[in-house]
C-alpha cells in the first residue's frame, strides 16, 4: 500500500517551524510496509488545501494530514477534508466531553468558545482520542481511500500515532519493513557504492541503500516480511557479504552508535587513553570524544593551541619546526600528536592543524588543506587532506578524518 503525507500550516512554508512531523512519520509508515512516493506541504488556504488532498487521494491509498486542527479560523485541515469526501460536520459527544475535561484539568479556566470547534468531526469518520492536546485525529474512509487527520504538535501526534494509528495501518499493511544498518569509515561514498554495485544491481528483498555522512557511508540493509525473525534470516547473509568486502572498516552495525562512541568503546576495550591537540578544528573534536557517555574514564585533558606560541608552551613543537615549516605541516602535526601524549600521559593522541577559512590560503597552503598527526605508544602516522567546503564543512570533515584515523591506528595496536 502507498502512503502520503501532507503537511498542513503556512508557518512551515515561511521556515519558522521544521517540519519534524513528516521525518516522523516517514519513518514509521517505513517500517509498517508502506510505500511513500510523495509528500507536500500545504499553507492555510481552502483552495489550495483542497488541491492537494484531492491529488494525494488519486495516487495514494492512504493520505495523512498533520495540523490544521486547532480551534481558529484558519485551521481547515477537518472542514476541507470532510468536503473532499462529501461528508457534513456534527458535534461529537465524547469530545465535547474530554475537551471539557481538558480544559478543567489543564488550565482550570472557562473553555473558550472557539475551542467547541475541535469537537465537530465529520460524519462517518473514527474519532482518535488526543490524551495531549484537545484535537482528536480522525480516519475517513471511502471506496478503499483512507485520509488520517493528524494534530500538528509533535508532542500530541507522535504518542497518538504510536497508540492508535501504528496498530490501526498494520492491520492494513500486515508485512513490516526491518533494517539494520553497516556503517563504514575509511572510505568514501563513490568507492563504497562502487564495492557493492553487483549487490544493488540484483538486489530484490531484502535491499541496500547507501547513505552518506560526512566522512562516512551508511549501508542500510531493508528487508520486508511478515516478522522480525524471518526478516533477521534474509539480512544476515547481506551482512556478511558486507563484512567480507568491507572487513573492520564497518564500525558498527548499531543504528544509534557514532564513530565516536566506537572508538571510545575500543579504548576501553585496549586500556588505552587519549588526548586531543586542535589548532583549526578549535574543540570540535575533542567535543565529539566528549559527547560520548563514559568518555571521561579514557579522556582527560586536551589542549586547543591555536598560536603558534600556544603549539610552542603547550605542545612543545620545536620553534624550528614552525619557523622552516609552518604552523600547517606534517611535521607540526607530528609534534602535536607525539607532545600532546606526552604533556597529558596519554597513551594516544591526534594533533590537527590545517586552514578552515574563508581566508588565510595561499597557493602553497589552499584553504581546506589540514594534516592530521595520530600517537599511538610511540608510533605516529601523520596524513594530508584537502577539503572543499566552506570554513565549518571544513573543519567537520577535518574532525571526522581525525576520528577515522585514530580508529585505523587503535585497531594495529596489539598491546
Amino acid at each position: 500500500m502507498t502512503v502520503e503525507f501532507i503537511s498542513v500550516g503556512t508557518e512551515i512554508l515561511l521556515g519558522n517551524i521544521v517540519n519534524t512531523n513528516a521525518a516522523y512519520l516517514s519513518e514509521k509508515c517505513a517500517l509498517l510496509g508502506l510505500s511513500c512516493f510523495h509528500q507536500s506541504v500545504v499553507g492555510d488556504n481552502e483552495e489550495r488545501m483542497e488541491d492537494a488532498i484531492r491529488l494525494a487521494l488519486s495516487r495514494s491509498d492512504i493520505v495523512i494530514l498533520s495540523g490544521g486542527l486547532g480551534p481558529t479560523k484558519d485551521d481547515l485541515t477537518k472542514e476541507v477534508t470532510a468536503k473532499v469526501f462529501g461528508r457534513e460536520l456534527y458535534e461529537d459527544a465524547h469530545t465535547k466531553e474530554r475537551i471539557q475535561e481538558y480544559f478543567r484539568r489543564v488550565h482550570s479556566n472557562q473553555v473558550t468558545a472557539n475551542n467547541w470547534k475541535q469537537a465537530l468531526v465529520p460524519e462517518g469518520a473514527k474519532v482518535i482520542d488526543n490524551h495531549n492536546g484537545t484535537a482528536p485525529g480522525l480516519i475517513l474512509e471511502e471506496n478503499g481511500k483512507i485520509a488520517i487527520l493528524l494534530p500538528g504538535p509533535p508532542n500530541e501526534i507522535k504518542p497518538m500515532f504510536e497508540r492508535d494509528i501504528a496498530p490501526y495501518l498494520n492491520r492494513l499493511q500486515p508485512e513490516g519493513i526491518y533494517s539494520k544498518m553497516a556503517k563504514i569509515c575509511s572510505i568514501g561514498e563513490s568507492k563504497a557504492e562502487t564495492m557493492i554495485a553487483d549487490l544493488m544491481d540484483a538486489q530484490t528483498n531484502p535491499t541496500i541503500a547507501p547513505y552518506a555522512k560526512t566522512g562516512e557511508v551508511h549501508l542500510r540493509v531493508t528487508a520486508k516480511a511478515e516478522n522480525e525473525e524471518v526478516a533477521e534470516r534474509l539480512i544476515e547473509p547481506v551482512m556478511e557479504e558486507l563484512f567480507r568486502r568491507f572487513g573492520d572498516k564497518i564500525y558498527t552495525t548499531e543504528e544509534n552508535v557514532t564513530l565516536e562512541e566506537a572508538i571510545v568503546h575500543l579504548l576501553e576495550e585496549k586500556k588505552l587513553t587519549v588526548t586531543t591537540a586542535e589548532s583549526c578544528t578549535g574543540g570540535l573534536l575533542a567535543g565529539r570524544i566528549m559527547n560520548v557517555p563514559g568518555a571521561s574514564g579514557v579522556y582527560q585533558e586536551g589542549y586547543i593551541t591555536y598560536s603558534n606560541e600556544a603549539k610552542e608552551h603547550l605542545l612543545h613543537v620545536k620553534h624550528e619546526t614552525l619557523k622552516q615549516y609552518g604552523a600547517v605541516s606534517p611535521q607540526t602535526a607530528y609534534e602535536m600528536a607525539e607532545g600532546a601524549a606526552k604533556a597529558a600521559g596519554a597513551d594516544a593522541a591526534v594533533g590537527v592543524t590545517g586552514i578552515a577559512g574563508p581566508g588565510g590560503g595561499t597557493k602553497e597552503k589552499p584553504v581546506g588543506l589540514v594534516y592530521v598527526g595520530c600517537y599511538v605508544k610511540g608510533c605516529v602516522r601523520v596524513e594530508e587532506f584537502h577539503f572543499t567546503g566552506n570554513r565549518d564543512k571544513n573543519r567537520e570533515y577535518a574532525v571526522a578524518r581525525a576520528l577515522t584515523l585514530l580508529r585505523e591506528e587503535l585497531l594495529k595496536y596489539q598491546g
